[in-house]
């Protein structure tokens, strides 16, 4: 490998290129493939999203990036990972699984591996009052 493909390896990590060309990975793709990833952990309640997300999910429309956020840099790529823990699921265990998984799902679907997967649990959800209220009649 010469030193010219090697650094631009290094300034594009989300680039591979063959004989026939270069394919390019949007950071909204690896978004997606990492917001669909963490919904399939058991102890993961809800991703963090925004007012903007939270209006479009209302109004029907499914934002599988939502709580995600990629930074494609010279270090390689980082995904922070904001989400909402069940109660009584352990976060170590839960954060552990969710690193694991978005890991192993980006490296299947796009061939790229991520350098960091940080995992910011920023609440916890507790069951429902209504759940309480029917259990009890």
């Amino acid at each position: 490998m010469t030193a010219e493909n090697e650094n631009n390896l290094l300034q594009m990590s989300s680039i591979a290129q063959n004989q026939l060309g270069k394919v390019e990975i949007a950071p909204e793709v690896i978004e997606v493939i990492a917001g669909i990833a963490a919904s399939e952990v058991d102890g993961i309640a809800q991703m963090r999203g925004n007012f903007a997300s939270g209006v479009a999910e209302r109004l029907g429309k499914k934002n599988h990036g939502k709580g995600i956020k990629v930074e494609l840099g010279d270090e390689g790529i980082v995904l922070d990972v904001y989400c909402t823990v069940k109660f009584g699921a352990a976060i170590p265990e839960v954060a552990q699984k969710l690193q694991d998984n978005i890991r192993q799902t980006l490296l299947n679907m796009t061939a790229l591996e991520a350098d960091e997967v940080n995992i910011h649990v920023v609440g916890i959800q507790f069951e429902s009052a209504k759940t309480e209220d029917e259990e009890k009649e």
